[in-house]
């Protein structure tokens, strides 16, 4: 199987929340992270779901005025992302084709700085696309609990699966860290 073939320390998230309001935006900020990639499908809104509430909106307004730099990443297509961006403010990168570099790079091209790797918090819902690219950029992530597996597309069922084998891989080779994340809840 393709697992096989891909060293599991760069699956392995550097945290673990059940959703964005999970996360401590402050002590993020504090620790010295001043910019977030953020996936959209299942991390922000399910596939079904087309705009962000008012709750995700005054998220992003709290998130922005504690001094971050937030740009919504997805491989999902402009048409899809735009709008939403448009109703939270957010710069934005379509297609991104995570978990290869050069969507993180049109990323970071959006921020005002030239940010360090470790300035960089990318927060998604998969393994094998947010948290593989992100650790091949260098970059801290944060796996997120998917809002709605249901709704997921063909292809990231497709990637779920393969995403079970690398769990297990975790568990085996990285078996503190996983526990200590709680993976075994995903």
């Amino acid at each position: 199987m393709i697992t096989w073939f891909l060293k599991t320390k760069y699956f392995v998230p550097d945290l673990y929340k059940t959703d964005v309001y999970s996360l401590d935006y402050k002590q993020l900020y504090e620790s010295g992270i001043r910019i977030l990639l953020v996936d959209l499908d299942n991390t922000l809104i399910p596939y079904d779901i087309d705009i962000p509430d008012v709750k995700l909106i005054k998220l992003f307004e709290s998130i922005q005025t504690l001094g971050f730099e937030v740009v919504i990443i997805s491989n999902n297509q402009r048409s899809r992302i735009k709008p939403f961006s448009l109703l939270i403010n957010l710069p934005f990168i379509s297609s991104a084709k995570k978990p290869l570099k050069s969507g993180f790079k049109k990323a970071l091209k959006k921020v005002n700085q030239t940010p360090n790797p470790s300035e960089v918090l990318v927060i998604g819902d998969q393994l094998m696309t947010d948290v593989f690219g992100a650790k091949r950029m260098g970059y801290s992530v944060c796996l997120i609990e998917p809002i709605k597996k249901r709704s997921e597309r063909w292809y990231t069922k497709f990637n779920r699966a393969i995403e079970k084998k690398m769990l297990e891989k975790i568990k085996r080779k990285y078996p503190q860290k996983y526990q200590e994340l709680k993976l075994g809840k995903r």
